[in-house]
């Protein structure tokens, strides 16, 4: 074996806490979620129990008010943590991501007494949470959907179906977002959803490609009943709330992006070196040699836009152009490195017996969640030329 195998990434951190604190991710990233990731995964489990680790050590609630049991960590911090979990495995950085999502409503557009009442235990109290936007026929046209809630007296009454929900039917709450006016973006309103409350069912989860063990269900509303202190910001908010968490969460996807091709390419440096061939070592060929130098020039690519982006969202500048290039850019190189990693390790790639399969599969959906990277398309041109004029 060679002693010549890749070292941790070299990260540029603002304070010595924040090195403390990813030296603490690797950690628990190399002891509690790396050695079991590739079994769990084949097998479909949950790892339920990582993410309550995860919450003892502070690392759910990370870029949130520290008032409120939050890490009130920059998200140029924040999203360094998010890469080296979704390196180790993908099930769990993108799940840190997503509970992080679903908290966004609340800690940005929430009054005190629901922060209050609420943030401790969703930050730092062990919940895990989930976000409901998507609808078997509005996914990329999300100011569509139907799902409705209708007041009744102090209550409302939600009935429908969500779609694509990370995290469906093993999150303890749901970030909500249901029609409560008229049709289009105007009409719809955000709720903080209990996720033991009587009516609400999950489907059985989707048989995906890649990340088996994170369940992805829809989510039934069969006359749900949540008081109006659990609805988020004003009547008809509910979608300005959820494009300022996609924009948020477009960073965290990019983050897990960039871990996952991490990974990949430590393991393609890795077998290159061990491998031999004609008497050498695979890596002192110049073709495969010049496939690690692209490799690696992607992924510090993507790192840079993606942080970035977030050292703008962390000086309060707008971001939204920057996170959707950030998202697309971020995808697109985890697709191509977790590709040419299969292919350097040729026929051993295509196998079970190494990681780069499961990543490349992995990959994949990084390019759809959180709007695909056609809508990012869409977002960065319309910064860039305005609306549509069709």
């Amino acid at each position: 074996m060679t002693d010549r195998a890749p070292q941790p990434v070299d990260r540029q951190l603002p304070t010595e806490e924040s090195r403390d604190l990813l030296a603490l991710v690797r950690e628990i990233a190399q002891r509690e979620i790396r050695p079991r990731a590739a079994e769990e995964e084949d097998s479909g489990r949950f790892p339920r129990e990582v993410f309550t680790l995860l919450s003892e050590a502070g690392l759910l609630g990370l870029p949130y008010d520290d008032s409120f049991g939050g890490g009130e960590q920059p998200y140029e911090v924040y999203l360094q943590v998010l890469e080296e979990l979704a390196a180790a495995r993908l099930t769990v950085g993108l799940g840190v991501s997503v509970h992080s999502l679903a908290c966004h409503g609340l800690a940005g557009y929430g009054s005190k007494e629901q922060q209050s009442a609420h943030l401790p235990a969703m930050l730092g109290g062990g919940l895990l949470g989930a976000y409901c936007l998507s609808e078997p026929a509005a996914g990329s046209d999300a100011a569509s959907l139907t799902t409705k809630a209708v007041r009744d007296g102090d209550e409302w009454v939600i009935t429908g179906t969500k779609a694509w929900i990370t995290h469906g039917g093993v999150a303890d709450f749901y970030t909500v977002l249901a029609r409560t006016g008229a049709p289009g973006p105007k009409g719809i309103t955000a709720f903080l959803v209990p996720g033991d409350v009587e009516g609400l069912t999950a489907a059985v989860p989707e048989k995906k490609m890649g990340m088996k063990g994170s369940p992805t269900a829809q989510l039934h509303f069969d006359g749900v009943r949540v008081p109006d202190s659990r609805r988020i910001g004003e009547e008809g908010q509910g979608f300005t709330i959820a494009l300022a968490a996609l924009d948020a969460g477009r960073l965290g996807i990019a983050a897990c992006a960039v871990g996952v091709a991490q990974a990949a390419l430590d393991e393609a440096v890795t077998y290159a070196l061990d491998r031999k061939q004609f008497g050498h070592p695979i890596a002192d060929f110049q073709g495969l040699r010049f496939m690690l130098a692209d490799m690696a020039t992607k992924i510090e690519a993507g790192r840079a836009l993606y942080l970035a982006a977030a050292r703008l969202r962390d000086a309060g500048k707008p971001f939204s152009r920057q996170a959707a290039m950030a998202k697309l850019f971020c995808t697109d190189a985890a697709m191509s490195v977790t590709t040419d990693a299969v292919q350097i390790l040729g026929g051993y790639g295509y196998t079970a017996d190494f990681p780069v399969e499961r990543l490349m599969r992995e990959a994949k959906v990084l390019q759809i969640v959180e709007g695909t990277n056609q809508i990012q398309r869409m977002v960065i041109a319309r910064h860039l030329a305005g609306p549509e004029t069709r």
